[in-house]
């Protein structure tokens, strides 16, 4: 099983190194384009709201293991 779960996650490493080709182009026209900051604004608001979700979460535990203790 070992062997079969290392031997794909090297394929999946290969395909990647070969995928960096098409991925120079692609960014040099979004940036000639200047749609590149479309893209990074995109991702910014992606990750700050994951970050919002995960700080949510974790003031919903607290709030629940507060609860947890005082009733013990």
């Amino acid at each position: 099983m070992k062997k079969i779960f290392f031997s794909l996650i090297l394929m999946m490493t290969v395909q990647q190194l070969f995928a960096q080709d098409n991925g120079v182009e692609m960014a040099d026209s979004l940036r000639s384009n200047g749609k590149i900051y479309v893209v990074v604004i995109c991702i910014v608001i992606i990750l700050l709201g994951l970050l919002a979700y995960l700080f949510s979460i974790d003031k919903r535990l607290k709030k629940i293991e507060k609860e947890s203790q005082t009733d013990k």
